[in-house]
């Protein structure tokens, strides 16, 4: 299938993060950029992340989202509130959405309220609030979940109401810490279809998820990152960072459904995984 790059979306550079004198990500460098396919009007970036537990794929992924300030190193992502192409802006706390493996949720609050509630700052008027909450309830298949408590969701549901209350503050940019832990088969599937839907709503958004499944990051990315410990001069390090990173669209895999190639890829990706 033929695409094509456009703008910067994602840039980080040299990326570090250390508690104390601890280093737990170190050099860590990605762009990404806009992607366009033919045959397609909205199709967002998909980037999964895999690693071994331990190796600062969470940390990378708070430093992303502003929640921890990296030691050194930038994040810019695109200011889409500058028409100016190319243009971009440092991150900060709230500019990217973060759902994490909890779907954290008002306790005391109906979808319908929550969802209000994270439209607070924007310059809707109620009756548009109202309208775009209707429409993302409809999209999403939660309308007749709109008035229930969070205790009364199913996972997959709590997961969908997170993912929809991050995208009222954040827009176009979301990450996922393990959104297919603890899931069951049919929940699997509706987070799926959730990742249909935040790609289809706009050519710009981007979802960012890490996952122990290789299966399903084969499956759902268009660039697969492994995070693990590299080896320098014959020393395996203790801190993280990118040691390998398979672009599916140039190896002709991604849109594609799961066969004898990702079956491949996934074992290459398993042993890249094990050594680091």
């Amino acid at each position: 299938m033929k695409y094509e790059f456009k703008e910067t979306l994602l840039y980080v550079e040299n990326l570090s993060v250390a508690y104390d004198d601890n280093i737990i990500i170190k050099d860590i460098n990605i762009t990404e950029k806009d992607v366009v396919r033919e045959e397609s009007d909205c199709t967002g970036q998909v980037l999964a992340f895999l690693g071994r537990s331990g190796r600062g794929k969470s940390t990378f992924f708070k430093a992303l989202t502003g929640l921890v300030s990296p030691s050194s190193g930038k994040i810019l992502i695109k200011d889409f509130e500058n028409p100016t192409p190319n243009t971009a802006k440092t991150i900060h706390e709230g500019d990217i959405g973060f759902v994490d493996q909890k779907y954290t949720l008002f306790r005391h609050k109906t979808v319908r309220e929550a969802l209000k509630f994270s439209l607070r700052k924007t310059n809707l008027s109620s009756s548009d609030k109202e309208k775009k909450i209707n429409q993302y309830l409809n999209e999403w298949g939660l309308m007749n979940c709109a008035d229930k408590y969070p205790n009364e969701l199913s996972g997959g549901q709590r997961q969908r109401t997170a993912i929809i209350e991050q995208l009222f503050s954040s827009d176009q940019f979301i990450v996922l810490d393990e959104p297919f832990s603890g899931l069951d088969v049919g929940n699997i599937e509706e987070v799926k279809k959730a990742f249909e839907l935040l790609g289809n709503s706009s050519e710009f958004n981007t979802v960012i998820f890490s996952t122990h499944d290789i299966d399903l990051a084969l499956e759902l990315a268009q660039v697969i990152y492994v995070i693990g410990y590299p080896t320098v001069n014959g020393v395996q390090q203790s801190y993280g960072t990118i040691v390998a990173k398979y672009d599916l669209r140039e190896m002709g895999l991604a849109w594609k459904e799961y066969g004898e190639d990702h079956l491949k890829l996934s074992k290459e990706i398993i042993h890249q995984m094990m050594i680091s």
